[in-house]
């Protein structure tokens, strides 16, 4: 295992002056798959962050990317209120390989292990490509692990409250730029059908909503046909004439060109760095499109892994927890237009502040209540 202490992504999307305090790479014993742990922050407590298994055209390209979603996942948390640092894990699986069960066993085994040796400074979780059954073999390994299946005594993966997160800021949306938080009668159009997108087109679609969706894999069309949305090749989606565009698929989504062609009012999504660099936030502004930061809206599952982890975890409490980030997005909003600032400057003033907050206390110079 190499550790590198400490380490910053030159890629970094979030402003933070917080450089990562460590990265470990290993090459799994088992697997021979290279795995990558970014320990971002543990300012507000214990790292977490799940664990992506995806395709990456080199083993430096999974690294970058743990590296910057570690960093996001320390906004996250913070913004969120969380008493959590933020990390990431990503196993490198080469382009055309695929994993038969024993292979993706010993991926996870091997995964286990590298948080293992963290000793406690990160907790890890399903991400992009792995699930709670794919948790359960990590846990073979190590206790730092979230989001166990229930019949393995654990709360089970956080897609439902990652839904319930964005539904509650596109909600908040709405009432800022449209002057209700009905969704009935809306157009939306959604990108990405994967276990959150395809839970918040359903809601959306029962709640009287006029949908467009798309996805990669055109077996997804099968979801539009059932809640009657309209079908959209991928690719085309942002051209689409519509009043919330939702991107729920894989991170850079809006670049310059994307943006430069949205004909939408706003962009609420459950993708992580939706933005492909931070002059992006300012193109949105530029052209009166507003965004909601990807890491406050998509922060539902973080907070029912924490929260329902938790001995005694009260089930009303988690969801006020989690419908509580419409209210934040909407104090994110205020604060964007008070102080003449994008939103993602916004959010990230929100999350620094408590972390800087935190690192005072921790010193013994003051205390924060």
């Amino acid at each position: 295992m190499t550790s590198f202490d400490p380490v910053a992504s030159s890629d970094a999307m979030h402003s933070t002056t917080l450089p990562h305090e460590r990265l470990s790479i290993s090459r799994g014993p088992r697997s021979g798959l290279t795995i990558s742990v970014a320990l971002h922050s543990t300012a507000l407590g214990p790292a977490l962050g799940g664990a992506r298994l995806w395709r990456y055209g080199s083993w430096l390209e999974a690294v970058d990317d743990s590296l910057r979603l570690a960093a996001g996942m320390t906004m996250k948390n913070a913004a969120a209120g969380l008493a959590h640092g933020g990390g990431k894990s990503v196993i490198h699986l080469p382009v055309g390989t695929t994993l038969d069960p024993a292979e993706r066993r010993d991926a996870m085994l091997d995964l286990g292990d590298a948080v293992e040796a963290l000793g406690g400074a990160y907790r890890t979780a399903e991400d992009v490509g792995t699930t709670a059954e794919d948790m359960a073999v990590v846990a073979e390994r190590t206790d730092h692990v979230s989001g166990l299946p229930a019949d393995r005594g654990g709360v089970g993966e956080p897609s439902e409250a990652t839904a319930a997160g964005v539904h509650a800021a596109i909600t908040a949306t709405l009432e800022t730029v449209f002057g209700t938080p009905l969704v009935a009668g809306h157009r939306a159009t959604i990108s990405g059908l994967g276990q959150v997108g395809g839970r918040l087109a359903r809601r959306l679609a029962s709640e009287g909503a006029r949908l467009i969706v798309t996805d990669v894999d055109p077996r997804k069309r099968a979801l539009a046909e059932e809640i009657g949305a309209s079908w959209i090749e991928p690719g085309d989606e942002h051209l689409v004439e519509t009043d919330l565009f939702v991107p729920c698929g894989v991170g850079g989504a809006l670049n310059a060109r994307v943006i430069g062609q949205l004909r939408c009012r706003a962009v609420v999504g459950a993708a992580n760095n939706q933005l492909a660099s931070r002059a992006d936030a300012v193109a949105l502004e530029e052209r009166g499109i507003l965004w909601a930061p990807d890491f406050v809206a998509n922060a539902g599952g973080v907070i029912y892994l924490a929260m329902a982890s938790e001995p005694g975890a009260d089930a009303a409490a988690i969801e006020q927890r989690v419908s509580a980030i419409g209210r934040t997005v909407q104090s994110i909003y205020r604060e964007a237009t008070a102080a003449g600032v994008t939103t993602l400057v916004a959010a990230e003033r929100l999350a620094m502040a408590r972390i800087d907050a935190a690192e005072v206390t921790a010193s013994g110079t003051l205390a924060v209540v």
